[in-house]
């Protein structure tokens, strides 16, 4: 705790870092604005009470930073942007063009950006469309005009992409990743209202769980940290060269194998398949048919987010999605190639095929303790309000991770523009 107000007492001092994080703040104040400008014709009430039944929904809040329970301009939020990253990721595995661009550097990485915010586009237009499906279908919004869905869906789309775009200033000119600044900047801007609403409802029988609540909540933050600095650390070796009248190599290093390598994605995949059912069979239960109605019914009951099934299905497709998303990015093979290209070996294995073999029985392994870890943060809303009873503290296992998340990486980029900093003023002596 020292070393972060250390860390935060220096980057005010700095002059370069203090403009960085004031251009932050200005950007995430544009943002707060622009979320409490309401789209026209919704009824916020009636949303409101759907956001609060509806799990999925709920989640989708969270990434567009509080502005889908508003309806704001800025309504769909980060949820396409994201979801062209994604894609983006796991056609990069697909297609060698993709992975030789993600290869070349920054020049790559620029286009892959630029191919990444083409693809939010259309993705937008088909979460604005199917958002005014879902919210006609509720009575929330009258039916509308061809022009007005169309001035509907550009709406929708326009505050996405100005959202990317504020987005990638502070990526660009502010402190930290932008992106993942302004999903939690709108987490952290419910807050108040939660605790708000909590303690309007505290009275002496409840008092106690709200405190049992809130250790709780300290107890998965600090596991949280802990898994994500968590490593396992596979010494490297390089062997001697001599390449005319110098000699490289000799040295020792370290390949860091992190316990959560996939993040906070897995949980997203999950949640989106296991809220599909429920999503489809609440349309399907005003059915005439009353054989489709009755199924309809039934899923509705197999999926009831308080229930042992749901919660285990859940728990399950978090792991498993773990492990995909970490064979996704994560290539032993390919890491093998590297140390062998340059030399290195890890001690009593062999270059090469069991290298990539030991690697990924190493990984397989400190996986398992990552994915187990996720899978309890997805359903630890459950968990909470099954040990406490209290039911308005909704910031739920995936919106702390976020949190927890985003606060330990801007601390490391502000700790490593004060680093810089540092090293240039000791060039200049």
């Amino acid at each position: 705790m020292n070393n972060i107000f250390g860390i935060f007492s220096k980057s005010i001092k700095t002059e370069d870092v203090r403009k960085k994080l004031l251009f932050t703040a200005a950007i995430f104040i544009v943002f707060r604005i622009f979320a409490h400008i309401p789209v026209a014709g919704v009824n916020l009430d009636a949303l409101k009470s759907l956001f609060s039944q509806n799990q999925f929904l709920g989640l989708l809040d969270i990434f567009s930073g509080g502005t889908l329970a508003n309806f704001s301009v800025m309504a769909l939020g980060l949820n396409p942007y994201i979801n062209a990253s994604i894609i983006l990721q796991l056609l990069t595995m697909v297609f060698p063009k993709l992975e030789a661009l993600s290869k070349e550097g920054e020049s790559g990485r620029q286009k892959i950006n630029q191919y990444t915010r083409i693809l939010t586009v259309p993705l937008a237009i088909l979460q604005s469309i199917g958002m005014y499906a879902l919210l006609r279908s509720q009575g929330i919004i009258s039916t509308l005009s061809t022009i007005d869905i169309i001035s509907f869906v550009t709406t929708m789309t326009a505050g996405t992409m100005l959202l990317v775009w504020l987005g990638e200033l502070i990526s660009e000119k502010g402190v930290g990743n932008g992106i993942s600044l302004l999903i939690f900047a709108g987490i952290v801007g419910r807050i108040p209202v939660i605790f708000g609403q909590t303690l309007s409802t505290i009275n002496a029988t409840n008092f106690f769980n709200l405190i049992t609540f809130l250790v709780i909540g300290l107890l998965v933050i600090a596991s949280i940290i802990v898994i994500n600095e968590g490593t396992r650390r596979i010494t490297v070796y390089y062997a001697k060269r001599v390449r005319g009248n110098k000699m490289y190599g000799g040295q020792s290093t370290h390949l860091p194998l992190r316990v959560n390598q996939a993040g906070v994605i897995p949980i997203i995949f999950a949640v989106s398949l296991v809220l599909l059912p429920s999503i489809v069979a609440n349309y399907l239960t005003a059915s005439p048919n009353k054989f489709l109605s009755n199924i309809a019914a039934s899923i509705t009951a197999l999926f009831n987010p308080e229930g042992a099934f749901y919660n285990s299905f859940y728990f399950l497709l978090v792991v498993g999605f773990t492990y995909f998303y970490t064979a996704v990015i994560f290539n032993p093979k390919k890491i093998a190639g590297e140390i062998q290209k340059y030399g290195g070996f890890i001690p009593g294995i062999r270059p090469g095929t069991p290298t990539a073999g030991y690697l990924n029985y190493i990984l397989t392994r400190i996986t398992l303790a990552g994915a187990i870890f996720l899978g309890i943060i997805a359903i630890f809303p459950t968990i909470a309000r099954a040990f406490t009873n209290v039911q308005t503290l909704m910031l739920g296992g995936t919106g702390i991770l976020i949190v927890v998340s985003v606060v330990l990486e801007t601390i490391k980029a502000i700790e490593a523009q004060l680093v810089m900093r540092s090293y240039e003023g000791y060039n200049k002596k």
